[in-house]
Parts: C-alpha cells; structure tokens; sequence
C-alpha cells in the first residue's frame, strides 16, 4: 500500500512538471541568480582591507599655549598634536590611506550648546596641518628624525607609504593644529593625559576608527621635537615678528646657497 502511494506521488509530482515546465525553469533561474548574489556578497565581505592603528612613544602628544593675544578678556592659545602613528593592514584586500584625522573632547564647562557638541561629542581636526620642520629628538651627538605618514621630510630620505597591501604596515608622524581659540577650546587634560580618536579612511570610502591616551606636555617639551611646533597657522597668516621674519628669510637665504653651491 505504501509503495503505490509513493509511486502515485511520483507521478502526480511528473505530471505536474510537465504542465508547469515555464514555472520551474523561472523558478530554478531565481534561485540561481540569488545564490550567486549571495555568494558575491560573502565573498566581497572576506576581500576586504582592515586597518589598525597603533601609537608609538616619541613624538606623540597635545600641547596647548598661550599666544600671548586676548579675545573678549579671555587669553588666546593654540593647540598642536602631534601624533606617532603605526598602521597595518590586518585584511584581504590591499587600500591606501587618503586621510589621517583626529577628534577631542574639548575642557568646557557645563551645560552651553559648545558644552553638548564638543564635550560630550567630539571636535574634530579634519585637515592635517604642514609641519615647518621635521619632528627629531638629539640622542647623544646624534639626532634621530622621524618619518611623516603623509608629507616629505627635509632630513632624511624617508618616503610617505600609504598604499598597503595586505600585511603591510607603516609608521609616520601626522601632524594637526588647532587655530587660535580662547576659554576652554582645546583639548581636556586628565591626569597629564588627554582621550583623543583617530579616524583613518582609505580609498574604498571605508573609516578606521580607535580611542587612545596621549600625554598633554609643555610648549618648552614640545619644541625639543619640532622647534616650529604651534608655528603653522601663525606663518600661513602672516602674524610672524619682524625678527622672526628676519631669521627665517635668512634661513631660507642660506639653504638656498648652499644648495646652489653645491649644485656647481
């Protein structure tokens, strides 16, 4: 009895294949298509660049001094922060970094409109800023220059690498500033240290986003680094005193002529 209802099945199952030949071949069609839509997404979801960002020790950390200049009663200051970076692309498929930005909450008081956007958000620095010169440390008789993530040094022969393929990694400095602000418009120190996010995007529009501590230091420690540290906006305005003005015009001066001099 069994055996007949089962080749009874069958044959109702035949026949209605037959009728219904235009169904099934759309229907085997659709699934066709879905599952290799499907499988097109899982396999772009495994071919993908994953960027980590590491700080290294050396010249990483937020300064904030004043400019001797007064708004509203308030001192002006500006903020540099200065940034290590180590990257690596931990993924499946290569990238290049197109940008390096940093976010901070900045030390307002409760409970203003400022105080809801940028201390409890987030301020950001979108565009790095030029360093006037390379970022070093004196280490004995020697001086150790380290490398930029995204410009050229003028010290050393090291090369900006962006592009990583996968398993690559690269170090270098980035470099942001702050344009003269008053109050409570810079970065809140804790305990000598300040949080800060670094976002990185790459060229698949992607974004990399970690949290870390960096320490908060001095101007007179900033400049044992970069002794143009805080100068950027100032020089791209213009507001340099006569005699800074002197020393850098002199400066260039001489880089020039050695550089023609030896150039005969």
């Amino acid at each position: 009895m069994k055996e007949y209802q089962l080749v009874e099945l069958l044959l109702r199952l035949f026949s209605w294949m037959n009728a219904n030949q235009g169904v099934l071949t759309f229907s085997i069609f659709l699934t066709t298509i879905i599952l290799g839509w499907a499988s097109g997404i899982f396999s772009g979801l495994r071919h993908r660049p994953k960027l980590k960002v590491g700080l290294i020790d050396g010249p990483t950390f937020s300064c904030t001094f004043a400019t001797g200049e007064k708004h509203d009663g308030f001192d002006a200051h500006r903020t540099g922060i200065a940034l290590y970076l180590h990257i690596s692309n931990c993924g499946n498929a290569p990238t290049a970094i197109t940008a390096v930005e940093v976010g901070y909450h900045w030390h307002l008081r409760p409970f203003s409109k400022l105080w809801w956007k940028y201390r409890v958000g987030w301020f950001w620095l979108t565009d790095q800023s030029v360093a006037l010169l390379d970022f070093q440390i004196s280490i004995g008789s020697s001086t150790k220059v380290f490398p930029f993530l995204t410009q050229m040094n003028r010290l050393s022969a090291a090369q900006p690498k962006t592009y990583l393929r996968i398993g690559d990694a690269t170090n270098g400095v980035v470099y942001f500033e702050q344009k003269e602000s008053w109050g409570g418009c810079f970065p809140s120190p804790r305990l000598g240290y300040t949080l800060v996010k670094v976002r990185l995007r790459d060229t698949h529009g992607r974004q990399y986003t970690s949290k870390h501590k960096i320490p908060v230091i001095e101007l007179v420690d900033a400049l044992r680094y970069n002794p143009r540290f805080g100068e950027t906006h100032q020089e791209l305005s213009g507001e340099f005193l006569p005699n800074q003005e002197d020393e850098i015009t002199i400066g260039t001066f001489d880089s020039t002529k050695n550089s023609d001099e030896a150039t005969k």
